[in-house]
């Protein structure tokens, strides 16, 4: 069979199996999914929870059921354990599904702005590799099921993607997992139920503070007025003025080489930072307060260095450094 027809039959069964498990999630009873794979007996059972796990993950079922299933079933250890090796290897297989049948002809058939932002994105999240895929699932941004798709159109490393995708799901996993426990436990009215439910709050409350905390982590530092004038000096990366043109115009002057895009239509004009993620870019402002919101929007384009200037323009004239004006 040639290439093309072999993709286009796999692209239709899996489309088709996509919306036949949409048209048909309501009907999911998870406890009667528990009774039967409990039924199965011996080692068929967690092997059997894996397998369904996984195509759950490539038919875009909701994850979380299976995932308080697994804790019901096998406890919160080997739960935790089961449940992160069938989200894996369903991520992978959705991974391996969008970079077989898309991720060439995407690249090829994108034209224009969309071409531009598309390979933007893209080179941004390789720019990142594993330490993007780590980041989404510690803190879930995009659906899961989507994301393992969305990532198989970049060039990230299949072991890459795999290994950060089960180390860095763990927190979740856990939390959920332990949740599907108590909740057995609950209904079995077994002792220290007390002290269960007090864990498995604890776990969940570390889950909704990871957010907060890896945003933190991934905070790019400030950059000191003086490491850009040392930049400046060197001809190096870009200066990104994001002050009005009024204020880019007005008695601060601005600094040699700038390119001025202001922060309230700076997503429209991407295009003027230019379309390397891995270039340095020093944001300036007034002070640092639209830097930091222009870093944060330039961030999230997949720009991966790009640092709001401490104190701005007001830093740089305290140095007595030369400005320009038109």
């Amino acid at each position: 069979m040639p290439k093309h027809a072999s993709r286009l039959l796999l692209t239709l069964l899996l489309v088709g199996g996509i919306a036949l498990a949409f048209f048909y999630r309501e009907r999911i009873d998870p406890e009667a999914l528990a009774a039967w794979l409990a039924g199965t007996g011996g080692a068929a059972g967690p092997l059997l929870f894996m397998l369904l796990y996984a195509f759950a993950t490539v038919l875009f079922l909701p994850g979380w059921v299976l995932t308080l299933v697994g804790g019901a079933l096998f406890g919160p250890v080997w739960g935790t354990m089961l449940n992160m090796t069938g989200a894996t290897l369903g991520a992978v297989l959705s991974f391996l599904s969008t970079r077989y049948l898309a991720s060439d002809w995407v690249r090829a058939e994108a034209g224009g702005r969309a071409e531009r932002l598309i390979k933007r994105v893209i080179k941004g999240v390789e720019a990142e590799g594993w330490r993007f895929v780590a980041f989404t699932r510690l803190v879930p941004l995009f659906p899961f099921n989507l994301l393992n798709y969305a990532l198989g159109l970049t060039r990230i490393p299949l072991l890459h993607y795999a290994l950060a995708t089960f180390v860095f799901m763990l927190p979740g996993a856990l939390a959920c997992t332990y949740l599907g426990y108590a909740g057995r436990e609950a209904a079995a009215g077994s002792e220290g139920l007390i002290h269960k439910a007090l864990i498995a709050l604890a776990l969940l409350a570390v889950v909704v503070f990871l957010p907060w905390l890896v945003a933190r982590l991934r905070q790019r530092p400030l950059l000191d007025v003086d490491e850009l004038k040392a930049r400046v000096d060197r001809g190096e990366g870009l200066v990104l003025d994001v002050r009005t043109a009024a204020d880019f115009d007005g008695e601060q002057g601005y600094i040699r080489g700038a390119v001025n895009v202001p922060l309230e239509v700076l997503a429209g004009r991407l295009a003027e930072v230019g379309d390397n993620p891995e270039r340095p870019i020093a944001i300036v402002c007034r002070t640092d307060r639209r830097s930091a919101k222009a870093a944060a929007l330039l961030a999230q384009r997949g720009f991966a260095d790009a640092r709001v200037v401490r104190g701005g323009m007001t830093a740089w004239r305290a140095r007595g450094w030369p400005v320009e004006r038109n």
